[in-house]
């Protein structure tokens, strides 16, 4: 192994050791503070990040441009007791823990089960901002700089700030730098799996074929993939493991893992459509932003921001702080702002690929139906399956999952306090949804036996299945999951009929088998 190599593999374990680490000394102390609190978050939060590893406050986490003192703004990028501004990022942050409706006891495993099988689905670590959006916030910040006004207020700390990357090459695809860098985050995700499935982990090993990973054709979704991999399986992980990278082109139809891609109905319906989730957000972000508009031009009254120029610099406290593990931006809004700023993008991901769209159900039957396959197969199947894409890749499995389903849809005119459907927890950036199966002893009438159950887990939050959620942890019965999954394929139907596809397109998921 060559000493480039060596260095990378033991920094790696060094940051993954330290975090587990500090997982292991402070478990009992948050887990007591957990159970105290019966981990809700309904605007006020109780999940303390400055107890977590890799948080922003550590001074040895010393990026150049990162203006550390703290500005007489707003404050919404202070972190209390009750407040942590990365819940509020509607998914354009660093990765978080889910504590809104979750099980108690944490993800062990209930008493008297072992898990036999795991299935993950996982958006792509953290990352820049898309080209798009990356073009909005350097569109802002050089008309800021042409006005050459001295800003105050707020918006003081302008004056010596830069952009948060110089090369647009690193736009859209993974950070590398701060505590909360998508390459860490990967890394440590797949020592955090290796840690809790280690079992798993020498079963695939000593299968006569590499375990196949599966990723969808993005260099952040695949990087992502690598990285996992190294922690999972070590830094030749290739010598044990294959990534089989799947297109994201409308020619796969529904043998895909990104199917809003591959579905012209989806994409061309301008009422149900994935532009539904846009022409929702932009609906509802206009009802807030008048106010700090109104504020930011009373302390600047030489420019004046469009709602598309304040939405840039909410998105920006997001992206900022996964690249130098802070961002004064989150400062000019209110905490009352930045849940407004949720909110819109709990509607945009709910409207867009979730079910607040009619395809939602549809686009996330494929890969739910070929995993419920694998789980009947049991283990001969092959004990561990990983999947990566995109947030709106697993909006439609959640929703044909019908496990975060809001009583009535999200509306327009308020934010319901105790609304399920909260991006920021569902699918933040590395956010993932792993459905375990577990062989749990079970007694009926008398005798003691075995049985399989099905346990979710999204973001290391337990999660029951309404209706579904009388085995062991609140886990569902194998044969009721499998049953529920069925009842949903023939409420969507077809997928080629759904889309508008031709008979000879493909209508589900091949690939996914080891």
């Amino acid at each position: 192994m060559s000493s480039s190599r060596l260095l990378v593999l033991i920094s790696a374990i060094g940051a993954a050791l330290v975090a587990l680490q500090w997982k292991y000394n402070q478990g009992y102390q948050l887990l007591e503070e957990t159970n105290s609190s019966n981990r809700n978050h309904t605007g006020d939060l109780e999940y303390e990040c400055s107890e977590k590893p890799h948080h922003s406050s550590w001074g040895t986490w010393l990026h150049p441009q990162r203006l550390w003192s703290r500005p007489n703004g707003q404050g919404a990028g202070t972190t209390t007791k009750d407040w942590n501004i990365l819940y509020h990022l509607g998914g354009n942050g660093p990765w978080v823990e889910k504590v809104a409706d979750v099980v108690e006891g944490g993800v062990a495993v209930p008493d008297g089960c072992i898990v036999e099988q795991v299935h993950m689905m996982s958006r792509h670590a953290e990352r820049y901002p898309t080209k798009k959006a990356g073009t909005r916030m350097r569109n802002l910040l050089e008309r800021m700089k042409k006005s050459r006004i001295e800003f105050t207020g707020d918006l003081a700390f302008v004056n010596d700030w830069d952009l948060f990357w110089s090369d647009d090459t690193r736009l859209a695809q993974l950070t590398s730098t701060g505590p909360f860098s998508g390459t860490l985050g990967s890394f440590t995700t797949g020592v955090r799996f290796r840690t809790r499935y280690e079992h798993l982990v020498a079963r695939a090993l000593s299968r006569p074929n590499p375990t196949t990973l599966w990723a969808s054709d993005s260099h952040r979704v695949i990087d992502t993939a690598r990285y996992f991999a190294s922690g999972l399986f070590g830094i030749d992980w290739k010598d044990v493991a294959s990534l089989d990278v799947i297109p994201e082109t409308a020619e796969m139809g529904g043998d895909s893992l990104t199917p809003g891609d591959t579905c012209p109905a989806y994409i061309e319906d301008e009422t149900e459509g994935w532009a539904k989730g846009w022409k929702t957000m932009h609906a509802y972000r206009a009802t807030y932003l008048p106010i700090a508009r109104t504020r930011l031009l009373a302390q600047n009254p030489g420019i004046e921001f469009t709602d598309d120029e304040l939405y840039a610099m909410q998105e920006m406290c997001g992206f900022e702080t996964t690249v130098r593990g802070s961002s004064r931006w989150c400062d000019v809004f209110t905490q009352q702002e930045f849940l407004h700023f949720e909110y819109a993008r709990d509607l945009h991901h709910y409207y867009r690929a979730g079910p607040g769209t009619k395809y939602g159900a549809g686009l996330g039957f494929l890969w739910l139906n070929a995993t419920v396959n694998l789980m009947l197969e049991g283990p001969e199947a092959g004990p561990m399956f990983f999947s990566f894409v995109h947030d709106d890749d697993m909006a439609p499995m959640l929703a044909a999952l019908d496990i975060i389903d809001d009583i009535h849809p999200l509306p327009l005119d308020h934010i319901p306090e105790d609304r399920l459907w909260r991006k920021s927890q569902i699918s933040p950036m590395g956010g993932r949804i792993t459905l375990e199966v577990m062989s749990c002893a079970v007694e009926t009438q008398g005798h003691v036996g075995k049985d399989n159950f099905v346990r979710i887990n999204i973001n290391d939050g337990v999660t029951a299945i309404p209706g579904c959620d009388k085995g062991p942890g609140r886990s569902c019965r194998l044969s009721g999951f499998a049953a529920k999954v069925r009842r949903k394929g023939v409420e969507v139907g077809d997928f080629r009929e759904m889309c508008g596809l031709p008979e000879d397109a493909a209508g589900r998921i091949t690939f996914l088998h080891q």
